[in-house]
Protein backbone atom coordinates (compact mmCIF):
# COMPACT_ATOMS: atom_id res chain seq x y z
CA UNK A 1 0.00 0.00 0.00
CA UNK A 2 2.94 2.34 0.46
CA UNK A 3 3.39 4.97 3.13
CA UNK A 4 0.61 6.99 4.66
CA UNK A 5 0.44 10.47 3.14
CA UNK A 6 -0.65 13.91 4.25
CA UNK A 7 -3.73 13.47 2.08
CA UNK A 8 -4.74 10.48 4.19
CA UNK A 9 -4.22 12.38 7.45
CA UNK A 10 -6.28 15.31 6.15
CA UNK A 11 -9.02 12.88 5.16
CA UNK A 12 -9.08 11.48 8.71
CA UNK A 13 -9.67 15.00 10.06
CA UNK A 14 -12.52 15.62 7.64
CA UNK A 15 -14.11 12.30 8.65
CA UNK A 16 -13.55 13.19 12.33
CA UNK A 17 -11.45 10.06 12.83
CA UNK A 18 -8.64 10.45 15.36
CA UNK A 19 -4.99 10.25 14.33
CA UNK A 20 -2.71 8.15 16.56
CA UNK A 21 0.91 9.21 16.84
CA UNK A 22 3.81 8.10 19.04
CA UNK A 23 7.49 8.91 19.17
CA UNK A 24 10.04 6.24 18.25
CA UNK A 25 13.79 6.34 17.88
CA UNK A 26 14.82 2.91 16.59
CA UNK A 27 13.72 0.24 14.12
CA UNK A 28 12.32 -2.28 16.63
CA UNK A 29 10.04 0.09 18.51
CA UNK A 30 9.05 1.83 15.26
CA UNK A 31 7.88 -1.50 13.85
CA UNK A 32 5.84 -2.23 16.99
CA UNK A 33 4.25 1.22 16.90
CA UNK A 34 3.30 0.76 13.25
CA UNK A 35 1.91 -2.72 13.90
CA UNK A 36 -0.23 -1.30 16.72
CA UNK A 37 -1.99 0.89 14.15
CA UNK A 38 -0.46 4.33 14.69
CA UNK A 39 -0.56 6.39 11.50
CA UNK A 40 2.27 8.75 12.48
CA UNK A 41 5.68 8.30 14.11
CA UNK A 42 7.47 11.37 15.41
CA UNK A 43 11.23 11.05 15.65
CA UNK A 44 11.38 13.66 18.38
CA UNK A 45 14.32 15.55 19.77
CA UNK A 46 12.92 14.14 23.02
CA UNK A 47 15.51 11.44 22.28
CA UNK A 48 17.97 13.79 23.97
CA UNK A 49 16.27 13.19 27.30
CA UNK A 50 14.84 9.65 27.00
CA UNK A 51 17.65 8.02 24.99
CA UNK A 52 20.75 10.15 25.58
CA UNK A 53 20.01 11.09 29.21
CA UNK A 54 20.26 14.85 28.70
CA UNK A 55 18.46 17.33 30.96
CA UNK A 56 16.74 19.05 28.01
CA UNK A 57 16.30 18.53 24.27
CA UNK A 58 18.72 21.34 23.42
CA UNK A 59 21.96 19.28 23.05
CA UNK A 60 20.51 17.07 20.26
CA UNK A 61 22.31 17.52 16.93
CA UNK A 62 21.06 17.30 13.36
CA UNK A 63 23.27 14.24 12.88
CA UNK A 64 21.61 12.58 15.90
CA UNK A 65 18.21 13.20 14.36
CA UNK A 66 19.18 11.83 10.95
CA UNK A 67 20.68 8.70 12.53
CA UNK A 68 17.50 7.91 14.47
CA UNK A 69 15.27 8.76 11.50
CA UNK A 70 17.15 6.25 9.39
CA UNK A 71 16.47 3.51 11.94
CA UNK A 72 12.77 4.36 12.21
CA UNK A 73 12.46 4.38 8.42
CA UNK A 74 14.10 0.95 8.19
CA UNK A 75 11.71 -0.46 10.77
CA UNK A 76 8.52 0.71 9.07
CA UNK A 77 6.64 0.33 5.81
CA UNK A 78 3.51 2.49 6.20
CA UNK A 79 3.92 5.00 9.03
CA UNK A 80 4.13 8.70 8.18
CA UNK A 81 7.47 9.87 9.64
CA UNK A 82 7.96 13.35 11.08
CA UNK A 83 11.36 14.54 12.30
CA UNK A 84 12.13 17.39 14.68
CA UNK A 85 14.58 20.04 13.63
CA UNK A 86 16.83 20.38 16.71
CA UNK A 87 17.56 23.52 18.69
CA UNK A 88 19.14 26.35 16.63
CA UNK A 89 19.19 24.35 13.38
CA UNK A 90 16.46 26.65 12.03
CA UNK A 91 17.63 30.00 13.39
CA UNK A 92 17.60 31.57 9.91
CA UNK A 93 15.62 30.72 6.76
CA UNK A 94 18.79 29.67 4.92
CA UNK A 95 19.97 27.42 7.75
CA UNK A 96 16.50 25.88 7.98
CA UNK A 97 16.49 24.95 4.31
CA UNK A 98 19.83 23.19 4.70
CA UNK A 99 18.74 21.40 7.90
CA UNK A 100 15.41 20.27 6.44
CA UNK A 101 17.05 19.02 3.25
CA UNK A 102 19.55 17.02 5.32
CA UNK A 103 16.83 15.36 7.44
CA UNK A 104 14.68 14.49 4.45
CA UNK A 105 17.60 13.32 2.31
CA UNK A 106 19.72 11.50 4.91
CA UNK A 107 17.05 10.63 7.46
CA UNK A 108 14.28 9.93 4.91
CA UNK A 109 11.74 11.88 6.94
CA UNK A 110 8.48 12.82 5.18
CA UNK A 111 7.97 16.01 7.15
CA UNK A 112 9.96 18.25 9.46
CA UNK A 113 8.69 19.85 12.66
CA UNK A 114 9.66 23.27 14.00
CA UNK A 115 8.83 24.89 17.35
CA UNK A 116 7.70 28.49 17.46
CA UNK A 117 5.16 31.07 16.37
CA UNK A 118 4.99 34.13 14.17
CA UNK A 119 8.74 34.52 13.73
CA UNK A 120 8.74 31.29 11.70
CA UNK A 121 6.20 32.31 9.04
CA UNK A 122 8.73 33.46 6.44
CA UNK A 123 10.81 30.34 6.97
CA UNK A 124 7.77 28.08 6.65
CA UNK A 125 6.77 29.77 3.39
CA UNK A 126 10.26 29.18 2.00
CA UNK A 127 10.21 25.51 3.00
CA UNK A 128 6.77 24.87 1.54
CA UNK A 129 7.64 26.67 -1.71
CA UNK A 130 10.58 24.27 -2.06
CA UNK A 131 8.53 21.14 -1.43
CA UNK A 132 9.24 20.55 2.27
CA UNK A 133 6.13 19.60 4.28
CA UNK A 134 6.12 21.36 7.67
CA UNK A 135 4.57 20.54 11.04
CA UNK A 136 4.29 23.45 13.47
CA UNK A 137 4.55 23.16 17.26
CA UNK A 138 3.14 25.76 19.66
CA UNK A 139 2.01 25.99 23.27
CA UNK A 140 4.74 24.53 25.45
CA UNK A 141 7.77 24.24 23.18
CA UNK A 142 10.47 22.17 24.93
CA UNK A 143 13.38 23.86 23.13
CA UNK A 144 12.30 27.12 24.83
CA UNK A 145 11.98 25.57 28.29
CA UNK A 146 14.63 27.89 29.76
CA UNK A 147 12.71 30.91 28.48
CA UNK A 148 9.45 29.60 29.95
CA UNK A 149 11.13 28.93 33.29
CA UNK A 150 10.26 25.24 33.24
CA UNK A 151 7.66 22.88 31.82
CA UNK A 152 4.45 24.85 32.44
CA UNK A 153 0.96 24.90 30.94
CA UNK A 154 0.61 27.68 28.38
CA UNK A 155 -2.49 29.70 27.48
CA UNK A 156 -4.36 29.96 30.78
CA UNK A 157 -4.36 33.76 30.72
CA UNK A 158 -6.73 35.35 28.17
CA UNK A 159 -3.96 37.30 26.44
CA UNK A 160 -1.79 34.17 26.25
CA UNK A 161 -4.65 32.11 24.82
CA UNK A 162 -5.31 34.77 22.18
CA UNK A 163 -1.64 34.79 21.24
CA UNK A 164 -1.53 31.01 20.85
CA UNK A 165 -4.70 30.98 18.77
CA UNK A 166 -3.31 33.72 16.51
CA UNK A 167 -0.06 31.79 16.15
CA UNK A 168 -1.99 28.71 15.04
CA UNK A 169 -3.81 30.67 12.32
CA UNK A 170 -0.64 32.47 11.21
CA UNK A 171 1.26 29.20 10.88
CA UNK A 172 -1.55 27.62 8.87
CA UNK A 173 -1.58 30.63 6.53
CA UNK A 174 2.20 30.33 6.17
CA UNK A 175 1.75 26.77 4.91
CA UNK A 176 2.11 24.18 7.70
CA UNK A 177 0.24 20.93 7.03
CA UNK A 178 0.06 19.70 10.65
CA UNK A 179 0.19 21.36 14.06
CA UNK A 180 1.32 19.94 17.40
CA UNK A 181 -0.32 21.69 20.35
CA UNK A 182 1.36 20.97 23.68
CA UNK A 183 0.24 21.62 27.27
CA UNK A 184 -2.62 24.05 26.72
CA UNK A 185 -6.11 24.10 28.31
CA UNK A 186 -8.49 21.69 26.60
CA UNK A 187 -11.04 24.41 25.71
CA UNK A 188 -8.37 26.39 23.86
CA UNK A 189 -7.18 23.26 22.05
CA UNK A 190 -10.76 22.46 21.01
CA UNK A 191 -11.25 25.94 19.56
CA UNK A 192 -8.01 25.78 17.59
CA UNK A 193 -8.75 22.27 16.28
CA UNK A 194 -12.20 23.35 15.10
CA UNK A 195 -10.98 26.55 13.47
CA UNK A 196 -8.01 25.15 11.54
CA UNK A 197 -8.45 23.12 8.37
CA UNK A 198 -5.24 21.14 9.01
CA UNK A 199 -4.99 18.28 11.54
CA UNK A 200 -4.07 19.32 15.09
CA UNK A 201 -2.19 16.74 17.16
CA UNK A 202 -2.41 17.26 20.91
CA UNK A 203 -0.10 16.35 23.76
CA UNK A 204 -1.51 17.45 27.09
CA UNK A 205 -4.17 19.38 25.16
CA UNK A 206 -7.35 17.39 25.78
CA UNK A 207 -9.37 14.92 23.74
CA UNK A 208 -10.84 17.35 21.18
CA UNK A 209 -7.71 17.61 19.04
CA UNK A 210 -7.69 15.69 15.76
CA UNK A 211 -5.09 13.30 17.10
CA UNK A 212 -2.77 12.57 20.01
CA UNK A 213 0.95 12.03 20.50
CA UNK A 214 2.93 10.84 23.50
CA UNK A 215 6.58 10.07 24.11
CA UNK A 216 6.85 6.29 23.74
CA UNK A 217 8.80 5.71 26.95
CA UNK A 218 6.36 7.85 28.94
CA UNK A 219 3.28 5.87 27.89
CA UNK A 220 5.11 2.64 28.75
CA UNK A 221 5.76 3.95 32.28
CA UNK A 222 9.52 3.68 32.03
CA UNK A 223 10.25 6.67 34.27
CA UNK A 224 9.58 7.27 37.96
CA UNK A 225 7.96 10.60 37.19
CA UNK A 226 5.99 11.44 34.06
CA UNK A 227 3.91 14.51 33.14
CA UNK A 228 0.35 14.53 34.47
CA UNK A 229 -1.08 14.25 30.94
CA UNK A 230 0.59 10.85 30.43
CA UNK A 231 -1.15 7.53 31.01
CA UNK A 232 0.91 4.40 31.68
CA UNK A 233 -0.61 1.91 29.23
CA UNK A 234 1.70 -0.90 30.33
CA UNK A 235 -0.06 -1.00 33.71
CA UNK A 236 -3.08 -2.70 32.16
CA UNK A 237 -1.07 -5.45 30.44
CA UNK A 238 2.28 -7.19 30.69
CA UNK A 239 2.89 -6.88 26.95
CA UNK A 240 4.45 -3.89 25.17
CA UNK A 241 2.64 -4.65 21.86
CA UNK A 242 -0.68 -4.84 23.73
CA UNK A 243 0.06 -1.57 25.54
CA UNK A 244 0.74 0.13 22.21
CA UNK A 245 -2.47 -1.30 20.75
CA UNK A 246 -4.41 -0.07 23.80
CA UNK A 247 -3.02 3.43 23.31
CA UNK A 248 -4.05 3.52 19.66
CA UNK A 249 -7.52 2.14 20.44
CA UNK A 250 -8.10 4.65 23.25
CA UNK A 251 -6.98 7.54 21.07
CA UNK A 252 -9.29 6.37 18.27
CA UNK A 253 -12.27 6.07 20.65
CA UNK A 254 -11.47 9.38 22.43
CA UNK A 255 -11.16 7.47 25.70
CA UNK A 256 -7.66 8.94 25.97
CA UNK A 257 -6.91 11.57 27.02
CA UNK A 258 -9.53 11.73 29.76
CA UNK A 259 -10.21 14.76 31.95
CA UNK A 260 -7.49 13.64 34.38
CA UNK A 261 -4.96 13.79 31.54
CA UNK A 262 -6.00 17.30 30.46
CA UNK A 263 -5.65 20.86 31.71
CA UNK A 264 -8.42 23.34 32.55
Amino acid sequence: MGRITLTHLQKLKRKKEKIACLTAYDATFAKLVEQAGAEVILVGDSLGMVVQGQDTTCPVSLQDMAYHCQMVHRGTERAFIIADLPFMTYATPEKTLESAAFLMREGQAQMIKVEGGVWLTETIQLLVERGVPVCGHIGLTPQSVHQFGGYKVQGREISEAQRIKKEAHDLEKAGISLLVLECVPRDLARQISQELTIPVIGIGAGQDCDGQVLVLYDMLGMFDKSPSFVKNFLQQTDSIPEALQAYVQEVKSSEFPSVEHSFQ
